[in-house]
């Protein structure tokens, strides 16, 4: 087979390195998608759900006789029934250790509560009626008697001794005290530094705002449970809920997932409502729906971020770094979800130290359990919080040293004869270039020209900053995944995967690699993504990580393909296999099997049509081209850029402007560009988002105060800018199509650039730090701050 990577893709108008609009646009825009909700099922009906209305306490009682009595109304349900059908609880998956290599303290979620209350939101009945309306007046006369508890919310406040205690036997609230690096050897870099930078940084809690709020169905199907449900990989939910919750074999349990409409993390595991459906279903013999409403969801889905870091930076007299430190508070909500504790732990350990030459690394993380809605994975998750540690440190360092900050970055760049460099995080960067890139994007964004700008700015009023945002972050690792090709009855060719599109456009850049392998015409081919019948390997889409996975198992199903299609045309040809050659890009676009040194062959669907049609075929030749085939593995990429931020401020009212952006990455080989600039602005959108406008608040009693979009601001389109995208990349070495991944660095790059313009433009007042996010009423204190200690 040819290396079709090294064919010239400008030729191929569906080849690797176009723009190929996504496949799936023309179904959602005319409105023929189907997510969860869209969904009814023959005999359908609604469930629910009852939550506490307090942040902690204990349940001496759930009275259901009113709710039982309600029009409609189906059955309801508690806690002791869900134990007493013997479901298992839902767990965290990862393996993690105390600094003294005891295992991390893990809590054992039920899906409905039944000792105590946790959180507002906590599930603590379900009840299932006809309509949803009906379902939904009866969860209302449910009572509870429980009685209060002290509540506590913030991380750091949880490990005081005197904070109240969620778990019997988890003493002081601590689920994890990590630590990773040589304490020793960093502590004497930080003895023996010229200079020490230190910060205290916050990193706010984030709802995580999906498009699409959670939902789902459950029904039982010839002694099988069915789930519909939006998430990011059927074949990983099916496992848990099969293996953890139900107590079931795998092939008793059905996936099944349509279009998502976002999930950025949150939507990847199992949640206490699905085990409700399932179950009711089963009992009741009908399908049994819930979808939740965005108040609800506020509450109910679990949040991102939130962690209490000091952040210390050793540098020797010439600005190069000797080690960098993480001391941190990780806040883990009232449960421990499936991967919880892996931001402020390992993936701190991971990427901060970027693309910087940082001979020692220590991450101390005391993770804990507070009165607040579970935390996990969001966007980057933990990723854009390590990249945008050392970008301030960096900053602060240069401002307190008396350097230049972009000279500091360069001088402790690694360099590309330094690759494959073995990072003290533990990594192997296999390559990059950092140095050019961070010089190509400065010359883009024209920084010469920024002092002209800035006195513009400043005659109308206004402070002008800019800011760099220098990051690499380490994708996850991909693990195995089905790269299946199936050629179908009707001529079309279907691609069946175990990573999942929520909005990402998988079906368009897995067809291009399949196209760009073997020829296959484009519009011909199809994505299979979300049902777990089809899979028989998936490690879900999460990490950055689709297309290096499903990319690479694609690249080696079509050779397993061409493999058997050479034994195949062999016989249609009446020819000897050895002569069989394959072109997967002839003058007529088509892959195609020829016999060498004639002009005799076959295309590659007509192949497939002639096995389909035989009656039989000799010993020896395949029936069909299909391939089922699980690529195995490759090491994790290592996608970088740099982006540059300017931002006005309004001294007088605190409001914050972006009005320019530019963002220059390394992604490796981009096998879509319009696909990936997509996927950098909606990164770099929700890092304007924490950075500037999100934030979670609770009460001291542990309500949530932005329990709304009438409290809790997103970014719109008027606090959006332009943003510039240019490509400079070195491909990866580490997978078949050099790809580095690219789905979360929009948050790596935004958040550093955006806050270090921010503290750029407000030096003038001597302020050398301000927290996310920088709202204008934040803003405003801040100056006011400095202007009174002035």
């Amino acid at each position: 087979m040819p290396d079709t990577n090294m064919l010239d893709a400008t030729r191929l108008k569906f080849g690797i390195g176009q723009s190929v609009p996504r496949a799936e646009d023309p179904i959602l825009l005319t409105g023929r998608g189907q997510y969860t909700d869209d969904i009814a099922l023959p005999g359908q009906i609604w469930c629910a759900m009852v939550r506490s209305a307090y942040a902690h306490g204990v349940i001496r009682g759930i009275g259901t006789e009113a709710a039982r009595a309600m029009p409609g109304v189906l059955g309801v349900w508690t806690g002791a029934d869900l134990v007493a059908a013997g479901y298992g609880p839902m767990k965290c998956a990862m393996p993690l250790k105390n600094r003294d290599g005891s295992a991390i303290r893990t809590t054992y979620r039920h899906a409905l509560a039944t000792d105590k209350v946790r959180f507002v939101g906590d599930p603590v009945a379900f009840v299932v009626a006809e309509t949803r309306s009906e379902a939904k007046d009866a969860a209302e006369m449910v009572e509870l008697d429980i009685d209060m508890l002290p509540a506590v919310t913030q991380a750091s406040a949880a490990a005081e001794a005197s904070a109240p205690q969620l778990y019997d036997d988890i003493p002081g609230n601590l689920v994890l005290d990590f630590q990773q690096g040589d304490s020793t050897k960093v502590a004497a870099a930080f003895a023996g530094a010229a200079h020490v930078t230190r910060l205290a940084i916050r990193n706010n809690r984030i709802v995580v705002c999906a498009m699409e709020p959670r939902s789902a169905i459950g029904s039982f199907e010839d002694g099988r449970y069915v789930l519909r449900v939006g998430c990011q990989g059927v074949f990983g939910l099916r496992a848990q809920m099969a293996n953890d919750v139900l107590k079931v074999p795998v092939q008793q349990v059905r996936v099944l997932t349509g279009h998502v409409g976002g999930s950025f993390g949150m939507k990847a595991n199992a949640y206490p409502e699905y085990i409700c459906l399932l179950h009711a279903a089963k009992e009741l013999g009908r399908p049994v729906k819930w979808t939740d409403e965005r108040t609800s969801s506020f509450l109910s889905d679990q949040h991102g971020r939130d962690h209490e870091v000091e952040a210390e930076l050793a540098l020797d007299a010439e600005g190069r770094f000797l080690a960098v430190r993480l001391t941190s508070f990780a806040n883990m909500g009232a449960y421990l979800s499936t991967v919880s504790p892996l931001m402020g732990t390992a993936n701190f350990w991971k990427n901060v130290q970027s693309n910087y030459r940082t001979p020692q690394i220590e991450v101390v993380t005391r993770s804990l359990l507070t009165n607040t809605t579970p935390v996990s994975a969001y966007r980057g998750a933990g990723r854009p919080e390590g990249n945008y540690f050392m970008e301030r440190l960096i900053e602060a360092a240069a401002q307190e040293m008396g350097l230049s900050a972009i000279e500091l970055r360069r001088r402790n760049h690694i360099r590309p004869e330094e690759m494959p460099y073995a990072a003290a995080s533990g990594s192997t960067y296999d390559g990059g270039d950092f140095t050019a890139l961070l010089d190509r994007t400065l010359e883009a964004a024209d920084l010469p020209g920024f002092a002209a700008r800035k006195q513009a700015s400043a005659a109308k009023g206004l402070l002008r900053g800019l800011g760099i945002g220098n990051f690499l972050e380490c994708t996850a690792p991909p693990t195995k995944e089905q790269g299946g090709i199936r050629f179908e009855k009707d001529g079309t060719v279907t691609i069946i995967t175990g990573t999942l599109d929520y909005g990402q456009g998988h079906w368009s850049a897995f067809a291009q690699v399949l196209h760009q392998s073997i020829g296959i015409p484009f519009h011909q081919i199809r994505l299979l993504q979300g049902d777990s019948d089809e899979l028989v390997a998936g490690g879900g889409t999460g990490g950055s990580k689709s297309l290096m996975a499903s990319g690479a198992a694609i690249v080696e199903a079509s050779e397993l393909v061409v493999e058997k299609g050479r034994a195949a045309a062999a016989w249609a040809l009446e020819a000897a296999v050895a002569d069989i050659e394959f072109e997967a890009h002839p003058t007529d676009g088509e892959g195609r099997f020829l016999i060498a040194g004639t002009d005799r062959g076959i295309g590659i669907m007509d192949l497939a049509a002639r096995l389909r049609q035989a009656p039989s075929v000799p010993e020896g030749v395949p029936a069909t081209l299909d391939v089922t085939h699980v690529f195995d593995q490759a090491p994790q990429s290592y996608p970088n850029g740099c982006h540059v931020a300017e931002v006005e401020i309004d001294p007088e009212t605190g409001i914050v402007s972006i009005v320019r952006y530019l963002s220059v990455n390394d992604f490796g080989v981009i096998v879509n560009p319009m696909l990936v600039a997509g996927q950098a602005h909606g990164g770099i959108a929700q890092g304007i988002g924490q950075a500037l406008l999100e934030s979670v608040a609770f009460g001291e009693d542990g309500q949530m105060q932005t329990g709304s979009y009438l409290d809790y601001a997103l970014p719109r389109a008027g606090d959006m800018p332009a943003i510039d995208f240019i490509s400079h990349p070195v491909p990866a070495k580490t997978n078949p199509l050099g790809a580095k991944g690219c789905g979360e660095a929009g948050c790596a790059g935004s958040l550093p650039a955006v806050m270090n313009a921010l503290v750029d433009a407000l030096s003038t007042y001597g302020i050398r730090h301000i927290d996310m996010p920088a709202t204008p009423e934040r803003v405003w204190q801040a100056i006011q701050a400095a202007q009174r200690a002035a």
